[in-house]
């Protein structure tokens, strides 16, 4: 099990790591032969992250990690399915993770094209498809502004998307409810590279 053992501790370790970012004073911490060492017995990552495949979004540079700090997850939108969902389940199951974050950013390329197709009225092809699906309930969300931007959409999304992982996993809501994992949903600004909470299944997680 990871040396950090709360929600909390998780999310401050995370933010720590993330203001060594935006100030231009990241550490690379444990990312020698050491570490890699190290890790071959067996890995006790302290953050599950569920992000965006965008090439701006690499979780480990954002929020300044090592080898075997964070268990990484990515799909364009962060949109969930069951592979992505059973590797959350494995992280909090068998990892014994405290700390689930969704990590969504600003000028998402997926919930511009689910907003576009629904304006166009028209699907886009293939598997991309399916991904507009899984981002649609978040962006026609009654919880909007009618003149929503895309960035406000991709705040919902995440909360939505962040929500959704205890409603549809039992192992991992079972966890939220016991207090040993929290749920998270955090949003990316490119320009600053600053993280900001939007979501937390716990009221002790704050910014």
């Amino acid at each position: 099990m990871s040396l950090i053992a709360t929600p909390q501790q998780a999310w401050e370790r995370l933010l720590e790591g993330n203001e060594r970012f935006v100030a231009n004073t990241s550490s690379h911490p444990r990312q020698d032969a050491a570490r890699r060492a190290e890790l071959v017995s067996g890995q006790h990552p302290f953050a599950a992250i569920l992000g965006c495949g965008d090439s701006r979004l690499a979780a480990e540079i954002i929020f300044d990690l090592g080898l075997g700090d964070a268990f990484v997850v990515r799909t364009a939108g962060q949109v969930l399915d069951d592979a992505v969902l059973g590797s959350l389940e494995y992280s909090a199951a068998e990892l014994e993770i405290p700390l689930i974050m969704v990590l969504g950013h600003d000028s998402c390329g997926a919930v511009t094209a689910t907003r576009n197709s629904l304006i166009s009225g028209t699907m886009p092809p293939g598997f991309i498809r399916n991904l507009v699906e899984g981002i649609l309930p978040s962006v026609i969300s009654p919880d909007l502004p009618d003149d929503a931007t895309i960035n406000e959409m991709v705040i919902e999304h995440t909360r939505q998307t962040a929500a959704r992982i205890a409603e549809q996993s039992a192992i991992i809501r079972e966890a939220v409810e016991g207090g040993t994992v929290a749920v998270i949903g955090v949003f990316y600004h490119l320009a600053d590279g600053k993280a900001e909470l939007v979501y937390s299944s716990s009221p002790s997680i704050t910014d």
